[in-house]
């Protein structure tokens, strides 16, 4: 198990505010499989990369309009930072701590 495995409760800053969403984590060698949960609803992560305490994955969201995010983010103990990329609008930054 990576020191990434696990729940995260994590931030993004975007223009329209911050966005706040749950990110679960769990890793199998160089990929990882979770989820996202926020406010657009929730998204399954089935093929995400790994490479030691930093993940990448992207996913497709519907609103408030659809676009498609690529997400980078490295874990350091208990807090997790990275960036979202949201296609055309820019990437932004994404923090967060561990979940319980």
């Amino acid at each position: 198990m990576a020191g990434i495995d696990g729940k995260w409760e994590c931030s993004v800053e975007t223009p329209m505010g911050d966005q706040a969403f749950v990110l679960t984590v769990v890793t199998a060698g160089d990929r990882f499989s979770g989820s996202v949960s926020g406010a657009i609803g929730a998204k399954e992560i089935d093929d995400g990369d790994v490479d030691g305490d930093t993940i990448r994955w992207s996913m497709s969201v519907p609103k408030p309009m659809p676009v498609t995010l690529t997400c980078q983010a490295t874990a350091e103990g208990d807090t997790i930072s990275g960036k979202m990329k949201a296609g055309i609008f820019g990437s932004f930054a994404l923090t967060g701590t561990r979940a319980g």
